[in-house]
């Protein structure tokens, strides 16, 4: 129901923009016609005017020929009666009357009052055809006055060039007229300047409308833009040629246009931290390239220049949205139902919710709906040019969620600075399956739904070059963003692993005490005699075992489908396990005391425990390899460490722990079959089969040596198939 209200308040504002506009659109076009009906009424005038001006040109001529006429009677008469010379005065009149130059001039004077241009400019142009090299006074004075008459006729056509409402007819004539004069130069910045003037207008028109429509208005905006710089291309190429000084003009002039559209962006967008910012941002980047792609046919190359003017700003608005994201992510855990996520992901979340976890999901929905809203605002050609911008604020994103939930896990933080997120989660994992669900959530949005967001806007659709675009192309391969960006995420992952497999394998060492305690002293008994040695493990490892057979159990339920995770996990607590062992100074501190006596039994337990482990990592399925690493590097330095203090002892060979080790395991999983009560005894763990759920409310099963009633017991037959399998393999 809220989108549908929001949908139709949406509707009602794009009604109201809808008459707003065609009331404006009718004001215009009633202002219109009272201009369009002067301007007739203004023409008729000048008709009338031109009229005038010719009938009293006539009278002038007819005045001057008139009193010629008279002074040569006159003169005539005086010559008839006595032979004294003519006036000179009447001589320059009659040679003035008969010069065609001077008749030229006041014929070019006369078109000139006239505004006939287009005559005028004949006139001027088959009058310079005829012009002689004579350097005479007369000629000169000539050439002078013919000169002030072209710079008159210039003057006239640059004023018709310079009308506000001049048509393209008109303009493309009065410019024409220019270049015939000499002045293309001057022509083509009238051109520029006229279709300037133009777009400033039509945009000051189209402004007020930013506000009802933000995140579109940088389509409309860049249409008038680049129309407006396509049609002054053309119109250039047509009317001046393919002169490169011309055409470095128009690109000149089109830069500086695209810099202001740039600037008008900025100053019209919404506030930057907004999600409408980035829509506005994106689609200004996707159709402003995609006009640049066009103009290429015309000879501009303008993509580069719009990428460096709308870099700044696209990073801008990126980096205050990702700052917004950080901050809502926790800001509420509550999520509303009806936020438009996809089906998959909701289900896929939702596996993981149980009655004592829901904000633990609605936070890891909020998260995706976050990721999910601003990657939908991203178009094909912003994920092209500046995805490498975008996969690393989702990653460390993604590493602050990660930061958070390692909150809601026990124990300390490696990072205490973060002091932010301390009184952000509203959920603590306190059972073993709270702590397995918030690793079952981190897994499924780090392995599967980021990507498949991330993949769909980067598909390679979205990379396809179009021709003429070379020249546009990042040179970054997204296939290798996308790779590193992954392994940005499994790293974030694996700081939440690592502290969950730390702080169990701590409580599982430090919660126990006597004899199933993990210390040196465990290796220190014994009197020397082989056939009292009870070839089975240490308690501790004993229990170690018990305590991952149990863990199986429950993330068997808890990440049912997960095996991979499962796995992971094992593994890493087996590692864990080993690694505090090996970097344990008061453990090896003990053995290089020289005070403390040491028994060869002591060591071929140690690298029978060591065998063991190995060979728990091989019975589960999961890698072992790094456990059988960590597990030679110990049994070499506790070889080292008794050598040292001259512990002779004859070690059995490699295939006797192995085998001794895999006996082991037989037989604590034959002990948990055959038994219905575990216990602590003297010698070995007793297991019972009885599976005892993590959800029960008899407390976490994990914390303690007695919780060992929840392992879940295995037959002989798993020796040979390994309880986790691995589905890909």
């Amino acid at each position: 129901m809220q989108g549908i209200r929001k949908l139709c308040c949406e509707l009602l504002d794009l009604k109201d923009a809808v008459e707003n506009l065609c009331g404006n659109r009718r004001t215009k076009y009633l202002a219109f016609l009272r201009m369009s009906e002067e301007v007739v009424e203004m023409e008729h005038e000048l008709v009338e005017l031109r009229k005038h001006i010719s009938s009293q040109g006539i009278i002038v001529q007819d005045l001057m020929t008139g009193v010629c006429r008279e002074l040569e009677e006159s003169n005539q008469e005086n010559v008839d009666t006595n032979d004294t010379p003519l006036d000179p005065k009447v001589d320059d009149v009659q040679e003035e009357m008969d010069d065609p130059k001077k008749k030229f001039l006041e014929k070019i004077d006369v078109l000139l009052a006239e505004h006939k241009v287009e005559e005028a400019l004949e006139a001027l142009e088959a009058e310079e055809k005829n012009f002689s090299g004579d350097s005479s006074t007369e000629s000169s004075s000539y050439k002078s006055s013919f000169l002030e008459r072209k710079a008159m006729l210039e003057d006239q056509l640059t004023e018709i060039a310079e009308l506000p409402a001049v048509s393209a007819n008109e303009l493309k004539k009065a410019l024409s007229g220019l270049i015939k004069l000499g002045k293309g130069p001057s022509a083509q910045l009238l051109l520029l300047k006229s279709r300037g003037s133009r777009l400033q207008k039509n945009i000051e028109v189209f402004l007020p409308s930013c506000s009802v429509c933000p995140k579109t208005f940088p389509a409309a905006l860049s249409r008038l833009v680049f129309s407006m710089i396509s049609l002054t291309t053309r119109e250039s190429g047509l009317i001046f040629g393919d002169n490169p000084v011309y055409t470095n003009r128009v690109v000149q002039w089109a830069e500086w246009e695209i810099e202001f559209f740039v600037r008008l962006v900025k100053e019209n967008a919404p506030p930057s931290e907004t999600i409408s910012a980035l829509r506005a941002a994106s689609i200004c980047v996707q159709d402003s390239l995609n006009y640049c792609l066009l103009l290429e046919s015309q000879g501009l190359k303008l993509s580069k220049l719009l990428l460096v003017l709308l870099r700044p700003y696209l990073e801008e608005v990126l980096e205050l949205n990702f700052r917004r994201a950080r901050k809502a992510v926790f800001d509420s855990m509550e999520v509303d139902e009806n936020l438009p996520l996809s089906p998959h992901f909701v289900s896929a979340v939702s596996a993981f919710a149980t009655s004592s976890n829901s904000l633990l999901v609605d936070s890891g929905m909020k998260f995706l709906y976050i990721i999910s809203d601003i990657l939908e605002q991203l178009t094909p050609l912003v994920v092209s040019h500046f995805g490498g911008n975008v996969l690393p604020r989702i990653s460390q994103l993604f590493d602050k969620y990660m930061d958070a939930l390692i909150r809601a896990l026990p124990g300390p933080s490696d990072d205490d600075s973060l002091t932010e997120l301390k009184e952000t989660i509203p959920f603590r994992a306190e059972t073993d399956s709270e702590q397995l669900a918030i690793l079952g959530i981190a897994f499924t949005i780090m392995d599967e739904l980021l990507p498949s967001m991330v993949v769909k806007i980067w598909s390679p659709k979205n990379e396809k070059q179009e021709p003429g675009n070379e020249n546009i192309v990042p040179n970054a391969s997204t296939s290798a963003e996308l790779k590193d960006w992954r392994r940005q995420l499994q790293y974030s992952f694996d700081k939440l692993r690592d502290h969950f497999c730390r702080q169990y394998v701590l409580s599982f060492i430090y919660s126990i005490e006597g004899k199933t305690r993990l210390n040196a002293q465990i290796y220190l008994g014994g009197d020397g005699e082989d056939s009292q040695w009870d070839t089975l493990p240490s308690l501790p490892f004993q229990a170690l075992f018990a305590k991952l057979q149990q863990l199986a159990t429950v993330a068997g339920d808890v990440l049912l489908g997960k095996e991979k995770l499962q796995k992971i996990l094992l593994a890493r607590l087996t590692e864990t396990v080993l690694m505090w062992l090996s970097n344990e100074q008061d453990f090896w501190g003990v053995f290089e005391d020289k005070s403390t006596p040491l028994q060869p039994l002591g060591l071929q337990q140690l690298i029978l425990d060591m065998h063991f482990t190995v060979e728990i990592a091989r019975f589960a399925g999961y890698p072992s390899r790094h456990v059988h690493q960590i597990a030679s590097a110990i049994t070499a330095r506790a070889i080292r460490t008794f050598t040292a203090r001259d512990v002779e002892s004859a070690l059995p060979v490699d295939e006797w722990f192995v085998e001794t080790a895999k006996s082991a395991i037989n037989k604590l999983l034959m002990g948990a079959s055959g038994s219905d009560t575990s216990e602590i005894d003297d010698d070995h763990i007793i297991l019972h089969d009885e599976i005892i759920s993590d959800s029960d409310d008899t407390a976490s099963s994990l914390s303690s040596v007695e919780s060992f009633e929840s392992f879940a017991s295995a037959s002989m037959a798993e020796l040979e198939s390994p309880t986790f399998t691995d589905q890909e393999s």
